[in-house]
């Protein structure tokens, strides 16, 4: 078995508690342009917002799509970033055994300064993956492969933490471990997409367990 050396972590939903957030603003988004999509927050759940407004949004005037990504943005610099459960004394954990650790994320550059900054993380994260450097999104596995790259790592060498099925498909396609954390989406809905669930990190000697 390959010894596992990093471990990569999705940001909403993994390290901050954001989703409930994001379920609300998004199904509102949904309602307000007459998508006709039910749980529309489910469906882009881990997925980029360029992505978004390519699937979703293509029929909407340029003036609109622009409006809908200003509104995202200015939600985005807004929003609070409460810790799920443990995370940090994982993350300090795996710092302290001398684990690579890199943040994945469908997320803007703007948004996460600001998160990171409010969080003192600035300078946790050995890479950092976000949107702006991917050209294909999650479910597509370029996210986790490029930060395997910058880390100088085999895909086989890491573990993924995930709690979106876009993200846990984008983890197993990349040949990655993955972990599916059960904060937005019920654990028996992901027990058959990735290798172990956890409901938060607050069990640390458990968590550590699956990343030997």
């Amino acid at each position: 078995m390959t010894n596992i050396t990093t471990v990569l972590f999705d940001f909403d939903g993994v390290i901050a508690d954001t989703e409930p957030q994001y379920d609300i603003y998004m199904d509102a988004i949904g309602e307000r342009y007459n998508l006709g999509i039910k749980n529309f927050a489910l469906q882009v759940k881990g997925t980029t917002s360029p992505d978004i407004m390519k699937k979703y949004f293509s029929h909407f005037s340029k003036e609109e799509q622009d409006n809908i990504m200003n509104e995202l943005a200015e939600f985005e610099l807004q929003m609070d970033f409460p810790l799920v459960k443990g995370a940090m004394n994982f993350i300090n954990y795996l710092k302290e055994n001398k684990y690579k650790v890199g943040l994945v994320t469908s997320s803007q550059d703007f948004k996460m300064k600001r998160a990171l900054d409010m969080l003192n993380m600035s300078d946790t994260f050995d890479t950092e993956v976000t949107a702006v450097r991917i050209t294909e999104g999650k479910p597509n596995p370029m996210c986790y492969l490029l930060a395997a790259k910058d880390l100088n790592v085999s895909p086989s060498e890491c573990v993924v933490f995930e709690d979106s099925f876009h993200g846990i498909r984008a983890g197993k396609d990349a040949g990655m471990r993955v972990v599916g954390v059960s904060t937005t989406i019920p654990a028996e809905q992901l027990t058959d997409k990735a290798d172990h669930v956890i409901p938060d990190f607050s069990d640390l000697q458990q968590v550590i367990e699956y990343i030997r």
